[in-house]
């Protein structure tokens, strides 16, 4: 859903990039069109199109003339390394100064994340016995 915190373009820009990685739109795909996009979200299609053409200018996407815009392959590769540096950046350096702060050393920070880890396994598999039911 477009919301109000970032500009609409890198919105819809970032929402092609989700379905990339979540494997909705395959490489070679064909992506809606930016008046599609324009007509669903109820935006102006020159804002579509920049978020659209800020993808392809990084080369996650490619235009056929005349056809309309396409996943270009490898892009969930470049998507998932870029996020993975993002994820890095956003979540584990900071978790890392914090876990110095408070004197827990990367045996018991990996011994956190494994407890983590097993518990959201446990809430999956109740979860799926309970939708078996």
């Amino acid at each position: 859903m477009i919301d109000d915190s970032r500009p609409i373009f890198m919105q819809i820009a970032q929402m092609i990039e989700n379905d990339i990685v979540d494997g909705v739109l395959s490489e070679e795909a064909q992506v809606p069109s930016t008046n599609e996009f324009a007509a669903f979200h109820r935006i102006n299609p020159a804002t579509a199109a920049k978020g659209v053409n800020r993808l392809v200018d990084d080369g996650i996407l490619y235009k056929k003339r005349g056809i309309g815009m396409f996943v270009a392959t490898g892009s969930r590769a470049i998507l998932v390394g870029r996020r993975r540096e993002d994820f890095y950046e956003q979540f584990v350096r900071p978790l890392a100064r914090e876990a110095r702060k408070l004197g827990i050393d990367a045996e018991q920070l990996l011994a956190m994340m494994a407890r983590e880890s097993a518990t959201h396994v446990d809430h999956a598999i109740v979860t799926e016995k309970e939708g078996a039911l």
